[in-house]
């Protein structure tokens, strides 16, 4: 089970960090992801890391301004986001898959419930 949190209203150019704690087994082998859906859009996938922490992705959209990162011995992935602009707006939810990261939904099997994010311009 995995459980996000760690969104909320914030303007433009704020920071918010999004945490993802899985609970009921141990997610240490398994790639992560965080997606994010606005209304009328496709889930799409803005960061996924290795079960290592050595390999990250990042969508363009996103590139420099957002951070993944994971602590395995927490069994916590997280989403630092920085200079956030009101695209950015959408619920955004974590992922997990055994195997290398991807970036198409389909492919994780495990979902959080999702947080939403709010940016005001």
């Amino acid at each position: 089970q995995l459980q996000a949190s760690g969104g909320g209203l914030v303007h433009t150019g704020g920071s918010l960090r999004l945490s993802c704690a899985a609970s009921g087994r141990t997610f240490s082998s398994y790639a992560m992801g965080w997606f994010r859906q606005a209304p009328g859009k496709e889930r799409e996938c803005v960061a996924a890391i290795t079960w290592s922490g050595g390999d990250t992705y990042y969508a363009v959209s996103v590139k420099g301004r957002f951070t993944i990162s994971r602590d395995n011995a927490k069994n916590t992935v997280y989403l630092q986001m920085n200079n956030l602009k009101p695209e950015d707006t959408a619920v955004y939810y974590c992922a997990a898959k055994r195997g290398w990261m991807e970036v198409t939904p389909h492919q994780y099997g495990d979902w959080g419930q999702g947080t939403q994010v709010t940016v005001s311009s």
